[in-house]
C-alpha cells in the first residue's frame, strides 16, 4: 500500500459528519418499533373456552417446555371430554417452534407476535397462557399498550400470529368412511349394514388416534382404549383383543351397537370427526376367529363359591366372566334359547347379527361359566330358592316389558319389543302396507326400520310406507342422529311433536289410522315428563297398522312379595345400590339397566365390574 493511503483524505471527517443528517439505517428500538410479521411465532395465546385439557401439546414439545397444570375453579366434564387442566410454557425452554399449536385439536392454542420479555427473575419466564378474552387484566389496546413495559403480563391486544390450520395440522381430522351397504339396498334384506375395515383401512384410522386419553375418562366402563387402537396401528390384532379383554368381555356385541360415549369425548371431534372407536373394537373382535387361543385364558382357582346370575344380557354376561376369572362358580338363567339378553332380541339383525352375540357367550361358557337357557326365574326355579343354593346372586334382567300409550284402541297396536323379538329369532311378522310407529327413540328406530324392510320383502313392487310419530320435536329426539339419518335414507318419514290421542277403526274394526294432537311441551318447568298439547290441533295419520315403542319396564315379578318390599328404588325408579353393588336385600346385587340411566351396554358392563368386586370381597370375607 502506498504511504499516502495508509495517511487517509482530510476531507473524512467531513464524510462523518454529513451522516448527521441522513436516516439511520438501524431501527431505533423501543422507540421505532417494527411490526412483526403476521405469522410471527411468540409468546401463547389459550383459549381457555375450547381448551380441552388434553395434554398434546405437553406430549410433542421437543423441548419439555409445556406441562399441563390443573387449575382448581374449572370444572372437569370427562363426559364431554374435557379436563380441568391447562399448558404452563417455560419459556426458558420453548423455541418458538409451533409444534403445539400444530397438534392442538379443538384449535384454541395459538403464537401472538408479542415476544419482548427481559427480567432478572427466572420464574417469571413461565406463563398458564390465556388470550384477551379471559384475561382482560394484562392484554391492553394499541393505545394502551407500551412497548416500554413489554412482557408476559402487558400483552398487546387483537395480536395474533401464527394459529392453526386443518389443511397443515398435525393430525388426521377425517376419519377413514366405514364401508356401508347403501340403503337401497340393505332396506330389501336384513343384510348386516356396517361391512367393516379392511386391515388397511383400521391400521389408518387407529393412526389417527393422539393418544390423549380423554375417551377413556368418558368411557363408563374406562377402557384402556388408547392401548388396543395402538395394538392395532402396530398389527397386533391380539394384544389389542387382550387390552379390550382386560375390561370388556362382549367386544363383538360393543363393537356393533356401543353408544360410544368414548367418540363424543374425542379431542379430534372439536374441529373434525371423532376417531372410530366403536368401529376399531369391532374390527380387533372380528379379526380374532378363535377368542381362546388368542386370549388363553384360564379360570381362577376354584373357591367353593357358587353365584346365580339372573339374565344373560350384557350386565350378567359380564359379570359371570369377571366372576370366573376369581374362581367362582357361576350359573347364568335366562328365559331366551341364547345368550345376549336384550341384544338377542332387540337389535335388528342388520345392526347385531345373533353370530356376533354368541361368538361373545360361547368364550364366557370356555371359561366354566354354566348357562341354563329356555329357564324362567319364578317359574322353572323359584328366587327364593336360588338364594338359599347360592353363595350371592346378581339381577341383570333389563327392561323387558314394552309400555303403552293406552289411548282409545291402543289394544288393536302390536308393542315394540314382542315385533322385534319375533322378527329376530322367530316368525318373522306380517305387516301392512302403511304402518305408523309410535315413539322417537332407538327402539323406536330399529321398529320403524326393520318394518320397512319386512314392507319391501312382503309387498315387492308395491307403495309401501312408514311413518313415526313422536311427542318430542326434531331437536328433542332421543334417538342418536345417526339412528335418524340412517331412517331417513332408507325412506321412514317423520312426524315430530304429535301425540297420539285415538286409534281410529273402521266398521269392521281393522284399523284405519291415527288420530294426533299437536304437542305443546314435553317437559315441565322441572324437567320431568309432563307433556301437554294443543286440543284444537289436531293432525289425522293414515295407517293400517300400528306399533308401539315408547320405552320399556322391567318385569320383577319373579321376586317373592316380602322380598320384593325390601328392595329400594332410586327417586328415578331405579333399583338401588351400594358401592359394592349390593341392593338392599342381602346377598343381592344389580346391574344393567334396572340400576342405570344410559340404558346401554358399556354401562353394564361398568355396573358388572363393580358388583364382581363386591361379590368377591364379600365372598372371600372382605369388608
Amino acid at each position: 500500500m502506498k504511504e499516502k493511503d495508509k495517511k487517509g483524505s482530510i476531507f473524512s471527517p467531513f464524510k462523518a459528519i454529513g451522516c448527521l443528517f441522513k436516516k439511520p439505517r438501524t431501527l431505533r428500538y423501543p422507540f421505532e418499533p417494527k411490526e412483526p410479521a403476521l405469522r410471527c411465532r411468540g409468546f401463547h395465546l389459550n383459549d381457555w373456552d375450547s381448551c380441552t385439557g388434553c395434554g398434546n401439546c405437553a406430549d410433542i414439545c421437543p423441548n419439555e417446555a409445556i406441562e399441563m397444570v390443573e387449575i382448581p375453579e374449572l370444572e372437569s366434564r370427562p363426559k364431554e371430554g374435557i379436563k380441568n387442566e391447562r399448558p404452563k410454557v417455560d419459556y426458558g425452554r420453548c423455541c418458538y417452534c409451533g409444534l403445539c399449536v400444530d397438534i392442538c385439536p379443538p384449535g384454541s392454542l395459538r403464537l401472538s407476535r408479542d415476544f419482548f420479555h427481559i427480567h432478572f427473575d427466572t420464574s417469571t419466564f413461565t406463563l398458564i397462557p390465556k388470550d384477551e378474552a379471559t384475561d382482560k387484566e394484562h392484554f391492553f389496546s394499541s393505545e394502551e399498550y407500551s412497548v416500554l413495559k413489554a412482557s408476559l403480563t402487558h400483552r398487546k391486544r387483537d395480536y395474533e400470529g401464527f394459529k392453526s390450520d386443518l389443511d397443515y395440522c398435525l393430525f388426521e381430522p377425517e376419519r377413514i368412511p366405514m364401508p356401508e351397504v347403501p340403503p337401497e339396498e340393505r332396506r330389501l334384506s336384513f343384510i348386516e349394514q356396517v361391512i367393516g375395515y379392511n386391515k388397511e383401512e383400521a391400521k389408518a384410522e387407529a393412526s389417527r388416534c393422539l393418544e390423549c386419553k380423554l375417551c377413556e375418562e368418558a368411557c363408563p366402563a374406562h377402557l384402556k382404549i388408547s392401548d388396543y387402537i395402538k395394538a392395532i396401528y402396530e398389527d397386533k390384532p391380539d394384544e389389542s383383543l387382550r387390552k379390550i379383554f382386560e375390561d370388556n368381555p362382549i367386544p363383538a356385541i360393543c363393537g356393533r351397537i356401543c353408544m360410544k360415549h368414548c367418540e363424543a369425548a374425542c379431542s379430534i371431534s372439536k374441529r373434525g370427526e371423532p376417531l372410530a372407536i366403536r368401529w376399531l373394537k369391532r374390527f380387533a373382535a372380528d379379526t380374532i376367529k378363535d377368542y381362546k387361543a388368542a386370549l388363553e385364558l384360564k379360570p381362577g382357582e376354584p373357591t367353593g363359591k357358587k353365584v346365580a346370575v339372573i339374565g344373560a344380557g350384557p350386565s350378567g354376561l359380564s359379570i359371570a366372566y369377571f366372576l370366573a376369572l376369581r374362581g367362582h362358580k357361576v350359573v347364568v338363567f335366562d328365559s331366551l334359547p341364547g345368550g345376549g339378553g336384550m341384544m338377542r332380541i332387540g337389535p335388528p339383525l342388520y345392526r347385531l347379527p345373533i353370530e356376533a352375540i354368541d361368538k361373545d357367550v360361547n368364550h364366557i361358557a370356555s371359561l366354566g361359566v354354566e348357562f341354563r337357557f329356555n329357564t324362567t326365574v319364578g317359574k322353572d326355579i323359584l328366587f327364593e330358592d336360588l338364594l338359599k343354593q347360592y353363595d350371592a346372586i346378581h339381577l341383570g334382567i333389563g327392561t323387558t316389558v314394552s309400555r303403552s300409550t293406552k289411548v282409545k284402541n291402543i289394544e288393536k297396536a302390536l308393542l315394540a319389543l314382542p315385533f322385534l323379538q319375533a322378527n329376530k329369532i322367530g316368525k318373522p311378522p306380517s305387516v301392512g302396507r302403511e304402518i305408523i310407529v309410535i315413539g322417537g327413540g332407538n327402539v323406536a328406530m330399529d321398529v320403524a326400520r326393520e318394518a320397512l324392510r319386512l314392507q319391501y320383502m312382503q309387498y315387492p313392487n308395491q307403495k309401501v310406507v312408514t311413518k313415526t310419530v313422536s311427542l318430542e320435536d326434531w331437536d328433542e329426539l332421543p334417538a342418536t342422529d345417526e339412528e335418524v339419518e340412517e331412517a331417513k335414507a332408507e325412506g321412514v318419514q317423520f312426524n315430530p311433536a304429535w301425540g297420539p290421542k285415538e286409534v281410529k277403526l273402521d266398521q269392521d274394526g281393522r284399523i284405519k289410522g291415527l288420530l294426533c294432537m299437536k304437542v305443546k311441551s314435553v317437559f315441565d318447568e322441572q324437567g320431568r315428563f309432563h307433556p301437554t298439547f294443543y286440543e284444537d290441533e289436531e293432525m289425522f295419520l293414515e295407517g293400517d297398522m300400528i306399533i308401539e315403542a315408547i320405552g320399556q319396564g322391567a318385569d320383577f315379578s319373579f321376586i317373592p312379595k316380602k322380598l320384593f318390599e325390601k328392595l329400594e328404588f332410586t327417586p328415578r325408579r331405579k333399583v338401588k345400590v351400594d358401592e359394592n353393588g349390593m341392593t338392599t336385600i342381602p346377598r343381592v346385587f344389580a346391574g344393567g339397566d334396572i340400576v342405570n340411566v344410559n340404558l346401554d351396554a358399556v354401562t353394564a358392563i361398568a355396573d358388572a365390574k363393580i358388583a364382581a368386586e363386591g361379590i368377591n370381597r364379600i365372598l372371600s370375607g372382605e369388608k
